[in-house]
């Protein structure tokens, strides 16, 4: 089994910045960041769990829940990550879209 707890540490970092961020920043560019990446981890655990299987896309449920959005994303990857190679990648992904979002 591989150590997903890099990932997981990276996504709850993310989310209690988002938490924790004012409401101008997450309008700015905070919500939208951290949507596109809830958005893009759970069609990678829907593929991994799925393959082949129509993907469905996480709603907007608005600027609020985005940090537990994300939460629940990467765990759901996490559980499906075979690789150390694979976690390595997702948390690079969960830092690119923190840096984006300015958290």
């Amino acid at each position: 089994m591989v150590d997903t707890t890099p990932l997981t540490r990276a996504v709850e970092h993310f989310a209690d910045r988002l938490r924790a961020a004012p409401q101008s920043r997450l309008q700015r560019s905070g919500a939208a960041e951290a949507l596109a990446l809830a958005r893009q981890l759970a069609l990678w655990a829907q593929s991994a769990e799925e393959s082949g299987a129509e993907a469905r896309e996480m709603p907007d449920a608005g600027m609020f829940a985005v940090a537990d959005q994300i939460t629940v994303a990467g765990n759901d990857l996490a559980v499906v990550l075979v690789s150390e190679e694979q976690v390595a990648e997702a948390v690079r992904l969960v830092e690119e879209a923190r840096k984006r979002a300015g958290l």
